[in-house]
């Protein structure tokens, strides 16, 4: 029995030693941990929904014309600390939030407690709470992926889109009906994996069975990778949200999600964006190793109704993070209505 319960206690300790824990099963990152962070003083806004703390930025006028970034998987608002100044100096209203299990929000610590709809619904009641009205929407990775899936739930507080390195997966029929479990099955035969067998194999079920059966995702190592980031203090920064990898539980099962609403989200190609009148802006890296391989950017521009495009060139997935201010002037000019153009890396 004292064994029993030594070897309890000991299984605590990584919790109890590292973890903020607001109630059972849900986690808090300290404050500290995001003191001092490079180039980030943004004012912390919070607001509770659906039981979690969830996070957001709000700078720029009040009485602006509102734009909502949202981040994808591993990162957090901290991806759009070079555009926010910009657009915010451009007399626009800066929304930015962290999704549930990122950032500065609340992260439950088992993987079920995060699906799709849960992060589409928290989001929502997020814009709909701030009554965000004319807003301009971006997304790239799983921002993409949840953003779209708010604008189509209430298109009509939203103006416009930008889509960089996202897309919105869909079938129909028998492939909807067993994508989802194949792809299980599929992560289950790759099983569990280091990040340097992860390196080995570069491919998409082998980095979701990563995430997936890892206890302590290497959040510094795939921005340094991904993000072509050098700077141990950037680094540092998409780190800060997570003291251990109790935290990382809806970093880790975000990708497992990916095909999780595949007959939800034909319905929502069908009857909104095939349909939206809208100003919609594809702005797609041509260096991402993640969409390039795909036709996730010819989708958009082939259905949606008067997409236009334009092409980043020199850039890897994270845009946000290799040209920010110049994301950010061109979100600003197609706001304005004025001509956007492709460009290059500086």
């Amino acid at each position: 029995m004292k064994r029993l319960l030594l070897s309890l206690f000991l299984a605590m300790l990584p919790i109890a030693a590292n973890a903020e824990e607001v109630r059972p099963g849900v986690l808090r990152t300290p404050d500290a941990r995001f003191d001092n962070l490079k180039d980030y003083s943004f004012a912390p806004n919070y607001m509770e929904i659906d039981g979690l703390r969830i996070h957001y930025i709000d700078e720029g006028p009040k009485d602006g014309s509102p734009i909502f970034l949202l981040h994808g998987q591993p990162t957090w608002g901290y991806l759009f600390r070079h555009m926010i100044p910009v657009l915010a100096n451009a007399g626009h209203r800066v929304i930015v939030p962290d999704m549930a299990g990122f950032g500065r929000s609340d992260k439950p610590v088992e993987k079920t407690a995060y699906t799709y709809p849960k992060h589409i619904a928290m989001m929502s009641e997020l814009v709909a709470r701030l009554d965000l009205q004319d807003t301009t929407f971006f997304g790239q990775d799983w921002g993409g992926l949840v953003g779209l899936r708010v604008v189509a739930e209430m298109p009509e507080r939203f103006s416009r889109i930008v889509v960089s390195n996202t897309g919105l997966i869909s079938a129909k029929g028998i492939r909807a009906a067993i994508g989802y479990p194949l792809l299980k099955l599929a992560v289950w035969w790759e099983g569990p994996m280091t990040y340097e067998e992860l390196r080995e194999r570069q491919n998409f079920t082998s980095w979701i069975a990563y995430a997936y059966y890892g206890n302590d995702l290497a959040v510094g190592e795939l921005m340094r990778d991904m993000g072509r980031i050098t700077d141990p203090d950037i680094i540092a920064g998409y780190e800060a949200p997570y003291p251990s990898g109790n935290y990382k539980a809806g970093a880790q099962v975000f990708p497992y999600l990916i095909p999780s609403q595949l007959s939800e989200n034909a319905a929502v190609w069908k009857n909104v964006f095939e349909k939206w009148e809208k100003p919609f802006l594809v702005a797609f890296t041509d260096e991402d190793p993640v969409s390039s391989p795909t036709d996730m950017a010819d989708q958009f521009e082939q259905r949606v109704p008067g997409a236009s495009r334009i092409v980043i060139e020199g850039v890897g997935h994270f845009v946000q993070e290799e040209v920010g201010p110049q994301l950010a002037e061109v979100i600003d000019a197609f706001v304005q209505g004025r001509e956007v153009r492709s460009f290059s890396k500086p």
